[in-house]
């Protein structure tokens, strides 16, 4: 099964004096968003669903890759506080199809990617993981990581 993590964009706010989890995306995380949907749809890529965290930093993250992608979405309270390779393996049990985009968050992402394939990465902000897993999700291969920035460099 090939799982995409995508973890949202820009949502930093340097006068936020609101709850973190109600932070949106910037006009910035925004754009770079909608370069990295760009990007993703001219490499064709496409997944049989995309789950998300319901925290709109995330959620806004997968609209627009959904819109760009012509893909639906549904929250996935999962991906939100706590994301484990445990969540992992409940969310993907019910998906149906052979691959799956999740939105959510660091440092679980990396954490659960480290558990599944053993490599120690970081997913910036806008990046994507792509990893191959066995369907039970006892092991993995990570397949590409890219930054933000290869989505603008691609242009």
């Amino acid at each position: 099964m090939k799982i995409c993590f995508l973890r949202h964009g820009e949502a930093d706010w340097p006068d936020w004096n609101k709850p973190d989890d109600e932070r949106p995306l910037t006009d910035r995380g925004r754009r770079e968003m909608r370069r990295v949907a760009k990007f993703l749809d001219r490499l064709e890529f496409s997944v049989d669903a995309i789950l998300t965290s319901p925290l709109p930093r995330a959620s806004q993250t997968a609209e627009i890759v959904a819109q760009r992608l012509a893909i639906g979405m549904q929250i996935e309270p999962k991906l939100a506080h706590g994301f484990s390779l445990e969540r992992l393996r409940q969310m993907v049990g019910k998906v149906e199809g052979e691959s799956v985009m999740v939105v959510g968050h660091e440092p679980e992402f990396s954490a659960v990617i480290e558990e599944l394939t053993g490599g120690d990465i970081k997913i910036s902000k806008a990046g994507i993981a792509l990893v191959d897993a066995n369907r039970g999700c006892t092991s993995g291969k990570l397949l590409w990581l890219f930054p933000p920035k290869f989505a603008k460099a691609a242009r």
